[in-house]
């Protein structure tokens, strides 16, 4: 349970969860903790009829798939959520992978090969730059949210637009920041190259549909690829990529994680496919969920403590450093606060942050009591704190 290397003191890499007693709160340490640092956006893992939809598949079809989706693996049930995620994004095609990571290891490697070339942004997640360094494209970063140097990119690498992929997300993991898509799309619109987002952490929560942010941003159909996460707002575990391009469709075929890891457990589908189907039918939680999100990042910005982007599910604030940083989640865990530390490599410019992210699963006095918390911790460890902007600046 203890680093022994930092003389026994609790650190994120040995932190470990006792008993999950839902969404929102655990026991860490024997504590009752409040949990904002799950991912859990909508608070659909402990969802009544999603743990029921389980259960069933559980007692019907076993624990495990045992197999590939090539192999025995490829049960009525993950055909079924398949044609779910499709008809949710309004797409013809959709393939479903074993793990959000494998989805984009499966899709990026699938959709280029040795002479292609790929631009990606350079906040992207780790998933997206391995997938990148293992497809045999020649790789290159533009600068965030950054469409000007994403041209400046594609036009340096010496290889055709049309043998071009493009990658970026919509929602950024760390920082919580929202890309740019109408400016990226301006680029890749009639140019030949195709575009991939990963709307990973905007699934459930982004456009009028929950489709994620090119939906939102209204460019939906500029975008070729788009993969997700069954992780985050769905509750679960897996990922998935869909398209309506025919050329596409092959990809199944030639996306090795698809081919050779064994599929999503029956239990895991069933409880998935539900999720996808509250998220399409029913608009309450992601409403909440952005009402959550609006009071915290509003108490944040009134501690003097404002998150690196504007609302939304996923945040960070920036820390003066590794030991701050430490100190102060150290002291917020033990207070019954958990939120994630990140450091380099996993965040851009060499940042250290605390992460958040927030549910509809928090009630208001959640949300009041971890901001009172933050507040005490931030002035007990001596984090810096910002005057509050003047009404109208």
């Amino acid at each position: 349970m203890f680093d022994r290397s930092t003389g026994g003191a609790l650190t994120p890499l040995s932190v470990v969860i006792d008993q999950v007693l839902g969404p929102v709160r655990a026991l860490i340490e024997g504590r009752p903790t409040l949990m904002f640092g799950t991912n859990s956006y909508l608070g659909l893992n402990f969802e009544e009829s999603c743990v029921e939809a389980a259960t069933e598949a559980l007692r019907r079809f076993g624990a495990g798939s045992t197999a590939s989706r090539v192999a025995s693996g490829n049960q009525k049930l993950h055909v079924d959520l398949e044609k779910a995620v499709a008809a949710l994004y309004g797409r013809s095609d959709a393939i479903v992978f074993s793990t959000g990571f494998m989805a984009n290891l499966g899709a990026i490697g699938g959709l280029v090969r040795e002479g292609d070339a790929i631009a990606l942004d350079a906040h992207c997640h780790a998933s997206i730059f391995d997938a990148c360094r293992l497809s045999g494209a020649k790789v290159a970063t533009f600068r965030h949210n950054d469409a000007a140097d994403l041209q400046r990119v594609m036009a340096a690498s010496g290889v055709a637009p049309a043998r071009t992929l493009v990658v970026t997300e919509g929602v950024y993991s760390v920082l919580g920041d929202v890309a740019d898509l109408p400016a990226i799309v301006a680029v890749t619109r009639g140019s030949g190259a195709v575009l991939l987002v990963d709307e990973a952490h905007s699934l459930g929560l982004y456009g009028a549909h929950a489709r994620g942010v090119a939906e939102a941003q209204g460019v939906e159909d500029d975008v070729d690829v788009i993969v997700g996460t069954f992780s985050k707002s769905v509750g679960v575990v897996g990922g998935y990529c869909v398209t309506s391009d025919r050329a596409f469709r092959t990809l199944r075929f030639a996306a090795r994680p698809y081919l050779y890891t064994a599929s999503l457990p029956p239990p895991v589908v069933a409880a998935a496919h539900r999720a996808i189907d509250l998220i399409r039918d029913d608009a309450s939680r992601r409403d909440k969920a952005w009402r959550n999100a609006r009071a915290f990042h509003a108490g944040l910005v009134a501690l003097g403590l404002p998150p690196s982007a504007p609302p939304g599910p996923v945040g960070a604030v920036r820390m003066p450093g590794i030991k701050p940083g430490l100190d102060m989640w150290r002291a917020l865990l033990t207070a019954g606060v958990y939120v994630n530390m990140l450091i380099p490599p996993a965040t851009p410019n060499g940042e250290v942050v605390l992460r958040y992210s927030v549910s509809a699963a928090h009630e208001p006095e959640d949300i009041e009591t971890a901001l009172a918390v933050i507040g005490r911790s931030a002035r007990a460890v001596g984090i810096p704190l910002r005057e509050p902007a003047p009404a109208g600046a």
